[in-house]
């Protein structure tokens, strides 16, 4: 057995495994400890500045990844006026940057301002750690192996593919630069310790909103008469 069978062929469903079953176990045992544990009313306004860009920069990241894993062919049309690849490109570039940008200022919010160091966990740390290694390898990605949106396609899908179908073809992402591996070994590392950090509220879905009861809510303040002879 080789780094690459243990990496790319074995590791994945370690990955996967601890993801479903201690995503599972939190949220029927521990449903109360599924919360983002937002820091917003010891800081805000970096807060504010990070959270926006690195939301937004990766959700629309993320969009263009399974979008490319679950219509591979639909991007190959796109990509064949050079036009569109180049702008395609560009895009997802900036929003990498954005991304990244985002990461870097929630970080050093995170590590400049004694109030939230002190509510800041050993886990808030690694996943800080894996998810700038995750963003920093795909800029790097984009600057240096260029037109990532095409060859992705041909590269990265089918061996997802094999890993969801349970053919596993590692061999794929053997030739592959060191950068480009360390970012795929990254994700599922990222993968197997989400359910264990407070990113794993982004799996809630507030569903029971729709279906309760209007809740009123008063404000209630209490008025205290000054008296006037005081």
């Amino acid at each position: 057995m080789n780094f690459n069978t243990l990496l790319f062929m074995i590791f994945p469903y370690v990955s996967i495994a601890i993801f479903i079953i201690v995503t599972i176990y939190r949220s029927i045992f521990r449903p109360f400890t599924v919360s983002s544990l937002s820091s917003q009313l010891l800081e805000r306004r970096w807060l504010y500045w990070g959270s926006i860009s690195f939301h937004w920069g990766v959700a629309l990241i993320l969009t263009g990844h399974l979008l490319a894993l679950l219509v591979p062919q639909s991007l190959v049309i796109w990509n064949a006026a050079p036009l569109r690849l180049y702008l395609l490109e560009l895009t997802a570039l900036a929003l990498g940057i954005w991304c990244l940008a985002g990461l870097v200022v929630l970080t050093w919010r995170r590590l400049s301002n004694k109030r939230i160091r002190v509510v800041t966990t050993p886990m808030d740390l690694v996943i800080m750690v894996l998810l700038l290694a995750s963003v920093i390898t795909g800029v790097t990605i984009a600057i240096v192996y260029r037109f990532g949106s095409y060859w992705f396609t041909s590269v990265f899908s089918p061996y997802l593919w094999s890993i969801l179908t349970l053919q596993p073809q590692p061999a794929i992402i053997a030739p592959l630069p060191w950068v480009i591996q360390l970012h795929m070994l990254n994700f599922f590392v990222l993968l197997a310790v989400l359910p264990f950090s407070r990113l794993i509220h982004i799996l809630t879905y507030p569903l029971g909103y729709l279906l309760r009861p209007w809740q009123i809510v008063v404000w209630y303040r209490r008025v205290t008469r000054l008296d006037p002879r005081v």
